[in-house]
């Protein structure tokens, strides 16, 4: 449970602005490897995850080719209710496959940018083009401390302000 100690690392007090280089996505995503179920580490706060706990995100290839998004959580605390939204994921980006637009609530499609990666899909880290939204995705409940400090400073390296992370409470679900 080394991550719900964990505080900012690495202090990055800048914010989104048209002074920063364009968010770079990563060089290439194997979408069969991406797909499964990754559990959420961190995020920025946002509207749509208020009070929310034990966040996972499961991607399904379509029969389409476009890739099914399952998202559960637990409102309220670790032994709240189960919550599940059911959404459509798009690649946009044929070159890098690191591009996607996530559709939960139509007509609204929502920037998915993979902006770092595992070697062996361990990780991943998603973001938009304004850093606005911020995820540090795993592929088990609990991050390694030292992988989390380098993401950390990656991060603040790209202009993101860490200190804006919170860190997702996760038991199985």
């Amino acid at each position: 449970m080394i991550l719900f100690t964990i505080t900012c690392l690495v202090s990055c007090t800048t914010v989104p602005s048209k002074e920063h280089p364009p968010l770079q996505v990563v060089s290439n995503v194997d979408v069969a490897k991406y797909l499964g179920r990754w559990y959420e580490v961190a995020r920025y706060p946002n509207w749509f995850q208020e009070n929310y706990y034990s966040v996972t995100a499961d991607y399904e290839l379509a029969i389409d080719g476009s890739i099914n998004v399952i998202n559960r959580c637990k409102e309220g605390g670790l032994d709240g209710k189960l919550k599940k939204a059911v959404g459509t994921a798009k690649i946009v980006d044929e070159q890098t496959n690191a591009k996607l637009k996530v559709l939960f609530y139509w007509p609204f499609y929502g920037n998915y940018w993979i902006i770092a990666l595992g070697d062996d899909y361990e990780y991943a880290v998603v973001s938009e083009p304004k850093r606005q939204y911020l995820w540090i995705m795993s592929r088990s409940p609990i991050m390694k401390r030292l992988q989390y400090e380098k993401l950390i400073k990656f991060l603040a390296a790209k202009y993101f302000d860490t200190t804006l992370l919170n860190i997702t409470p996760q038991v199985k679900i």
